[in-house]
């Protein structure tokens, strides 16, 4: 088991995971302010954000550095899609990171696209 330094930037236990709740990384939001699905793409704009970034807001900007998908966010996270979600649009609404809808040959429902995604997250995982 590890053990958490007072000086760990990320509050993480090997054998208990996150030992943050997911609602406190999103202040109890439950909605994200921009609208995006798992597929969406992301990427940092290089603008520098006005004040200091919490620790999850930072990580979520530095995994957008090249473009990405809210998929692959969360899954670097480990954090729910929703809360990742909101973390990103938070991003989005200080104008640190753009978002674009995913590529219409990206369909949602193709079980391919599907079996590629899951693929990618348990790699992460």
């Amino acid at each position: 088991m590890s053990v958490l330094r007072a000086d760990d930037e990320h509050w993480f236990d090997d054998a208990a995971g996150r030992l943050i709740r997911p609602y406190t990384v999103s202040d109890g939001r439950t909605e994200p302010t921009t609208r995006m699905d798992l597929l969406s793409m992301v990427i940092a704009t290089g603008r520098r954000p006005h004040g200091q970034l919490g620790p999850d807001h930072a990580q979520a900007l530095g995994l957008c550095d090249s473009v990405t998908t809210v998929a692959e966010v969360a899954a670097r996270l480990r954090l729910p899609a929703v809360v990742t979600k909101i973390l990103l649009s938070d991003l989005v609404d200080w104008g640190v990171v753009d978002t674009r809808s995913p590529d219409p040959m990206a369909d949602s429902e193709n079980p391919a696209v599907l079996e590629t995604i899951l693929n990618a997250l348990e790699r992460r995982l």
